[in-house]
């Protein structure tokens, strides 16, 4: 079953209700958002309309986010994978070029180690290969409670299913401190993966140490580090959303080799 309208579509996809949106004819470029973000989100960074001259802009909403339904009340990146998966099958797409931030990156990861040779390039902002200790500690403290009422309307904005879906997110956010098998890559998994990676990291991350970038750096066989100073989890907004987005764009056009 599918469903159209001019903000955007949806397509059943595992399971669940999946809503995306595409924009212009050209080479399929996935954009996926961060936990608890949503499609919507990139507008802040890129000029879409623009991008969409180049390129077929696939944004979806990954499970539980957005416009997406998550009757399964489970959230991994693994399965985030699959969804995007059978998105891009359901649009009948093979090969793509990727920018995932943060969740999103991570589940780039999981597409590119699974199905190397679908993935031609990405750009993946604030990845991780496995969740550090000091990443579990402040997951510990991820609570629907804890949100500010500006935090709250920001939720409220970006979540089309109401305050139960937005506790639900921060619910499995929390329980992301006991995961261990979700996001556990290897030297030798990142090894497989055959698209040129952009990989970009704030060195202010409270999440991840810039260890783990240098560490994906020496282990994926055509990777590019792209450090930002004095830049947090989510570096590509604010000051440096135009210089990312510069860099981004010339890397995707293959203008680096």
């Amino acid at each position: 079953m599918n469903s159209e309208s001019n903000a955007g579509r949806t397509a059943s996809i595992n399971g669940f209700e999946m809503y995306y949106e595409v924009r212009g004819e050209g080479q399929p470029l996935v954009m996926l958002h961060g936990f608890t973000g949503a499609g919507s989100d990139w507008q802040y960074v890129f000029d879409l309309d623009e991008l969409a001259k180049s390129y077929r802009v696939i944004v979806p909403d990954l499970r539980g986010h957005g416009g997406s339904t998550n009757p399964s009340n489970v959230f991994t990146h693994r399965q985030c994978a699959l969804d995007v998966f059978g998105l891009l099958d359901h649009l009948k797409i093979e090969k793509f070029k990727a920018i995932g931030l943060s969740g999103g990156g991570n589940t780039f990861l999981h597409m590119a180690t699974a199905q190397p040779s679908r993935v031609e390039a990405m750009v993946i902002i604030s990845a991780t290969t496995y969740f550090p200790t000091q990443a579990r500690a402040i997951m510990r403290m991820f609570s629907f409670e804890n949100l500010s009422a500006e935090e709250l309307a920001q939720m409220r904005a970006r979540h089309k299913h109401g305050d139960e879906q937005i506790r639900a997110l921060y619910r499995q956010g929390s329980a992301f401190k006991d995961s261990y098998d979700d996001l556990n890559f290897t030297a030798a998994d990142l090894g497989k993966i055959t698209a040129d990676t952009l990989i970009v990291y704030g060195d202010r991350d409270p999440l991840y140490p810039l260890s783990i970038a240098t560490d994906m750096y020496a282990s994926i066989p055509h990777a590019y580090l792209m450090v930002l100073p004095n830049a947090g989890h989510s570096p590509i907004f604010g000051e440096a959303k135009d210089y990312f987005a510069k860099t981004a764009t010339s890397f995707l056009r293959g203008e680096w080799k």
